[in-house]
């Protein structure tokens, strides 16, 4: 059995954490949890009702959380003008000296923007990139011919999410520094985000569970009912 931090039992002792909370309830008790040295990352993590198994039922899409996500985002575009991209604040620009990089790799980026034209040959490192979440796609926004927003758009606090295999994901929401109202802001918009992406032939309950951590917390459970609806 894993051995639980000190953090982790403090928090338990003061905390009853088989119980569900409001996300406002939940915030708040989270700031009272014991801090590490460094600021922690805030995370939702959501758990689907949908068959993961079933491609019609991925569940994925983007978020642009309002105050921003609180992580420096390295963004690499693909594009014929990297000059224009560089310009328009990406970290690193080009296409085949960034494909050639990428397949002797180099991966030291957060997210991929592609234009329509640069995808045709980004599709020949999808092996690399697919599996890491870094390939570019128009759903989410990163593939695009106005390079110039869709930059801006990810360095603004723009977070791309996307179940997993067991129908989980998990949405960055901020830093603890952030206090409890924009935390709280910030759950709100990822949680509207997330409802909206349900998929249109799904028929059930949705959101079968939620709840919110810091990097070194243990999670706070989140009662879904007030933002989850059932489809018959």
């Amino acid at each position: 059995m894993k051995k639980r931090s000190k953090r982790h039992i403090k928090s338990r002792e003061i905390i009853d954490l088989n119980q569900f909370f409001g996300v406002e309830e939940a915030v708040a008790l989270l700031s009272k949890m014991p801090r590490a040295k460094f600021d922690e990352t805030v995370e939702i993590s959501v758990h689907f009702g949908v068959d993961p198994k079933q491609s019609d039922q991925m569940v994925r899409g983007t978020v642009k959380l309002p105050h921003g996500s609180g992580k420096n985002i390295r963004v690499l575009a693909f594009t014929e003008t990297p000059e224009a991209a560089i310009k328009s604040g990406a970290d690193f620009a080009g296409l085949d000296d960034m494909i050639e990089k990428i397949n002797s790799g180099w991966l030291e980026f957060d997210v991929a923007v592609a234009t329509t034209l640069a995808m045709k040959q980004v599709r020949n490192v999808a092996r690399v990139l697919g599996p890491r979440g870094l390939m570019p796609n128009p759903k989410s926004g990163t593939v695009s011919d106005d390079l110039n927003f869709a930059i801006a758009e990810v360095k603004a606090g723009r977070v791309e999410f996307k179940m997993d295999k067991t129908a989980n994901v998990g949405v960055i929401v901020g830093k603890r520094s952030f206090g409890q109202d924009k935390i709280v802001e910030n759950i709100k918009a990822a949680i509207a985000s997330v409802n909206e992406a349900k998929p249109a032939n799904f028929r059930g309950i949705f959101i079968k569970g939620m709840s919110i951590s810091g990097t070194m917390t243990p999670g706070l459970r989140i009662a879904s009912t007030e933002y989850n609806k059932e489809v018959a």
